[in-house]
């Protein structure tokens, strides 16, 4: 299945997620000392903790979460890869690479940039999603035409359930943000007569379309129900009648949300704790910050809200 906004795996592909070392381990000490004092005291902070396992950051839980959906398959052929990408070097990279090995996490690929930016090397990868904590290597990835969120480093939260729980926003993240625009240059009252003007006409994909295909990909190699290891809802600011548009393009792309809460403009984060949300991808800056107090979340820097 091919989708505007980036396309989604092959059947029988992995789905492929790419992350930077920072939204992974928490890493913000050596990181400071690199921008306080440059790469040389970097590197040598970096090798004499090199033994020192790093904490597990933000993104951590979620990583553990993607890997275990490879139980049972042979190991040449896994449901899900996670590729690491590094602007560290090879050799400074060793400390990374232990607090792998360290945590039993089976990622096996990596790129070490010493320096050089990350995303380019993710089209090559085939990765559906990218995860970074540095801002603008998401917007490089987002306009490469790869889903992409930036995760603000911070320890990692215990996760309260083993299923993996996704949760994502509408316009301008699943969607385009045509409607957004209307409801921002236009008024309220504005975008609810577009909307219910253009019920029956399917939204555009936004740049995460590709990867809620592919996750909806992988979802169809497990039973559906409450057991199943995957679960997404769809956590929107829109409320009736601008509803009808988002389930009839949902139904025409063919993919499954298993949770649509329409909130009217609520306050985003209760809802997403209740959801139980391992990650929140969110384009509005407002409402990550609302929902960080809640989940972890990534910030879509795409559309009308991200202007300027």
């Amino acid at each position: 299945m091919t989708a505007a906004g980036g396309a989604s795996t092959p059947r029988g592909s992995p789905l492929v997620v790419a992350i930077t070392a920072r939204a992974l381990f928490l890493m913000e000490d050596s990181h400071a000392l690199f921008e306080r004092e440059g790469i040389e005291a970097f590197a040598e902070f970096q090798r004499r903790h090199e033994d020192d396992t790093l904490e597990p950051g933000i993104a951590y839980p979620l990583v553990r979460k993607l890997l275990a959906l490879n139980a049972g398959v042979p190991a040449d052929l896994p449901r899900v890869e996670v590729i690491l990408l590094s602007r560290n070097s090879s050799d400074t990279g060793l400390r990374v690479f232990n607090s792998i090995d360290h945590y039993g996490l089976d990622i096996r690929r990596a790129t070490f940039t010493a320096g050089a930016p990350v995303w380019p090397y993710i089209r090559p990868f085939g990765a559906q999603l990218f995860l970074s904590a540095n801002p603008e290597s998401v917007r490089a990835a987002l306009a490469a035409g790869v889903a992409a969120a930036t995760i603000l480093p911070e320890k990692a939260n215990e996760p309260r359930q083993s299923q993996l729980r996704i949760a994502f926003d509408g316009d301008a993240v699943l969607f385009g943000d045509e409607s957004e625009r209307v409801s921002r240059e236009q008024g309220v009252e504005a975008f609810g007569r577009h909307e219910r003007a253009l019920a029956h006409e399917p939204l555009s994909g936004g740049p995460f379309r590709g990867f809620l295909s592919a996750l909806h990909d992988l979802q169809a190699a497990f039973p559906a129900g409450e057991d199943a290891p995957i679960r997404t809802a769809l956590v929107t600011a829109r409320s009736a009648p601008a509803h009808e548009r988002v389930i009839r393009t949902l139904r025409e792309w063919e993919v499954r949300l298993d949770e649509a809460l329409f909130l009217g403009g609520r306050d985003k984060g209760p809802f997403l704790e209740a959801f139980g949300a391992d990650i929140f991808f969110e384009d509005s800056p407002h409402n990550i910050d609302s929902a960080r107090r809640h989940v972890a979340a990534g910030h879509v820097p795409h559309g009308v809200a991200n202007d300027g």
